[in-house]
């Protein structure tokens, strides 16, 4: 009797394989081989799963996006308005080895979507959804009257996807996965900010 393979639980055991190496050693280690080696496949296992290195990577930022939605939701439910929205932002920094390495993996992702229309829409409508739902944190909390700042919400969200972007980046560039200091620091002094 042939072996049932879970094809989707193969796909995420190649991200993470993918995850790994690309936070030990780079995204230009993450070769077919490499993955397929880290992950304990033979190199050509990988090929019905990511035809291309290319394919591999776009499902990564993909799955990075879903898993830290599935986070966001766990902690924002049953929440409205600034603890929603401070909850979302936690979620999001880099605060943790494994946020530090879902940022290494949408770095990467960034930098091909510069080039490649497909991808630079993939990360529009990632950030368009992001955008949607702060912009709703920042609303309701405004009719609670916790925020009561001239600066309108959608700059508001502009800064801070900017700051969470930002703290992606700095995170994957720290040595040895070291966590930015003051990260939950600076999210506090924004959110206090809003008060003004």
């Amino acid at each position: 009797m042939p072996k049932i393979v879970d094809h989707d639980q193969r796909r995420l055991e190649l991200v993470d394989a993918t995850w790994r190496i690309i936070a030990r050693l780079g995204i230009e280690s993450a070769t077919m081989r490499e993955i397929a080696l880290e992950a304990g496949f033979a190199n050509g296992a990988l090929k019905p799963y990511f035809p291309t290195k290319d394919d591999l990577l776009t499902f990564a930022f993909r799955h990075v996006f879903n898993r830290t939605n599935e986070r966001i939701a766990e902690v924002t439910a049953g929440q409205s308005g600034l603890p929603a929205l401070r909850a979302f932002c936690v979620e999001v920094l880099p605060l943790d080895e494994e946020r530090i390495n879902e940022a290494r993996v949408v770095i990467p992702f960034w930098q091909k979507a510069i080039n490649d229309p497909d991808k630079a829409l993939i990360h529009r409508a990632s950030m368009e959804q992001w955008f949607a739902e702060m912009l709703k944190y920042l609303s309701e909390a405004r009719e609670a009257g916790t925020i009561s700042t001239a600066v309108d919400d959608a700059t508001l969200v502009g800064q801070l996807l900017n700051f969470l972007l930002g703290a992606q980046i700095s995170a994957a560039l720290a040595p040895d996965g070291r966590v930015e200091p003051g990260l939950n620091e600076q999210l506090e002094g924004f959110l206090a900010l809003l008060g003004c």
